[in-house]
């Protein structure tokens, strides 16, 4: 009896697991589109902001790879079908990746006497 209680236990965390999964598949997927069709609305002309251009294209990068990094824990590991299904630019896919954070603090040498001892 105890065993079947553990078993049906595990199955149900199993299939939270897959749920979530899925769940968070279809965020990061909404969120591809979203970036993708804000990047359609501004084209690459001579007159747009080349700015607000480069940002919305390494968003969209960022937001493929986040997708791709699930669909990867889930198990798919194919990017072909995403960059045909959602017609993903060759620009985009190129600056696939996590998102470049300029440091707002200066980075200074540590010395000697800034460094801390350890705790134990």
């Amino acid at each position: 009896m105890a065993f079947n209680l553990l078993q049906s236990g595990f199955a149900t965390l199993q299939y939270e697991i897959a749920e979530e999964r899925a769940s968070a598949l279809a965020r990061l997927g909404h969120r591809l589109e979203t970036a993708l069709a804000a990047l359609a609305e501004c084209p690459r002309t001579a007159g747009s902001d080349r700015k607000i251009r480069d940002r919305l294209v390494e968003q969209a990068g960022y937001a493929l790879w986040l997708f791709v990094v699930q669909r990867e824990a889930c198990g798919l590991n194919k990017i072909d079908h995403v960059i045909q299904a959602y017609r993903v630019p060759n620009e985009v896919v190129a600056r696939m990746g996590p998102l470049a954070v300029p440091s707002t603090h200066p980075k200074k040498a540590a010395g000697v006497a800034e460094t801390r001892a350890p705790l134990f």
